[in-house]
């Protein structure tokens, strides 16, 4: 076997130089290279415009692997820690992909709701926390599929306002992007139902039809063209479907129990309406530049992003009014208390966060919507005090 490296065939290797040896533990292929060093030929020229007879022969498949010095015959063995780091940047592409802000919404929302359930002491069981983790876990996997469709829906438009998702930054490929988000999808679907739960296969549905609807580029769909129509789908399943669904599933599936609507989940229902229809506007401030250029008509392109700023806040102040109202009328004190105290602190907080947005800068627009977020999760911690 016979092999030329370079045009001039100035360096030749025969099947006898190939020689397996063992450094540190590892099998390794040692290149013996004849040369002739007196042609310039075999002289390689360095970046810094000198010349070397060092050569460098890769004896591996992968680049990376293995180094021999064809002066010396010495391979550089390759860093184990490669294999560490690669799977680490495994792990934050697909973190990123998932969308973590939605994935803690989802969890805590799916916790919340499911403990307006709870009526006794004696109902805290290892039933509930069964009944809690088939909801969360089968949510989770459609959550995924929802966020991984509309990144797919949404590459050139991400390269644009998100260029650090993966699909947009090139570290997933579509086939990549479809394999998981159809995974995920498959999984939900097939654990909602031998759950055997009816909310909780509904909810799957349901969530499942509008999370498509909003994204997909076919005809009449691809409803978040529509900002209206876009904005009423996030309240249906961050509002309706996550509070009376997932409730239904503890209450009926988990319990045995008779539905039944109490104060306190209607409250949680007609807050979190408030509080999605925040969540679908003040999104799209950020991304004003690439929906613009891709026809996407959001309110913040129609309306301006200053305006749909202080709508959003002005919505989730009016909604910590009702909040603190509603908790005044608790008949407990210790209700009473943490239900208006918790949301006098949080519209204090908004308010004073609010007033410090230069809404000249997408950086700090966005961290003021991830901070929205954070007052979501906030408020889930709240909802099961209300009595």
């Amino acid at each position: 076997m016979q092999c030329n490296l370079s045009a001039g065939g100035g360096l030749c290797l025969r099947k006898q130089n190939l020689k397996l040896l063992s450094l540190s533990g590892n099998r390794v292929l040692r290149c013996n290279v004849v040369a002739k060093p007196k042609s310039r030929n075999n002289l390689v020229t360095r970046l810094d415009g000198q010349e070397s007879s060092s050569l460098f022969l890769l004896c591996s498949r992968h680049k990376s692997r293995f180094q021999a010095n064809a002066t010396t015959g010495q391979p550089e063995a390759f860093d184990p820690k490669s294999k560490l780091n690669s799977f680490r940047d495994s792990l934050d592409a697909f973190y990123r992909f998932s969308r973590p802000h939605t994935v803690i919404g989802t969890v805590l929302s799916i916790l919340s709701v499911s403990f307006l359930a709870v009526e006794k002491v004696s109902d805290i069981s290892p039933l509930l926390f069964t009944g809690i983790l088939e909801a969360v876990v089968a949510a989770l996997m459609m959550n995924i599929y929802i966020v991984g469709l509309n990144q797919l829906s949404d590459v050139e438009i991400d390269k644009v306002n998100k260029p650090y998702l993966p699909l947009a930054s090139g570290e997933y490929s579509v086939k990549i992007g479809i394999a998981i988000v159809a995974s995920f999808f498959i999984m939900s679907f097939w654990l909602g139902w031998i759950v055997g739960s009816w909310p909780l296969f509904w909810a799957l549905f349901v969530s499942f039809i509008l999370g498509t609807a909003y994204s997909i580029n076919l005809p009449l769909l691809r409803w978040k063209r529509f900002a209206l129509v876009a904005a009423m789908c996030i309240l249906a399943v961050r509002a309706i479907i996550v509070q009376i669904a997932f409730y239904l599933h503890i209450q009926t599936h988990v319990f045995g129990r008779p539905v039944m609507f109490t104060r306190p989940l209607i409250f949680a229902t007609a807050f979190m309406s408030f509080f999605s229809v925040v969540i679908a506007l003040f999104k799209d401030i950020p991304d004003i530049e690439g929906d613009k250029i891709f026809g996407i008509r959001s309110f913040s392109v129609t309306l301006g992003q200053k305006r749909v700023f202080w709508t959003c806040v002005s919505l989730l102040q009016m909604a910590y009014a009702v909040a603190i109202l509603v908790g005044a009328t608790s008949p407990f004190i210790w209700s009473k208390f943490i239900s208006v105290v918790g949301h006098v602190i949080l519209a204090t907080t908004l308010w004073t966060r609010a007033k410090s947005v230069d809404l000249s800068s997408k950086t700090e627009i966005t961290s003021c919507y991830m901070f929205i977020w954070k007052l979501f999760y906030a408020e889930y911690l709240l909802l099961p005090f209300l009595k």
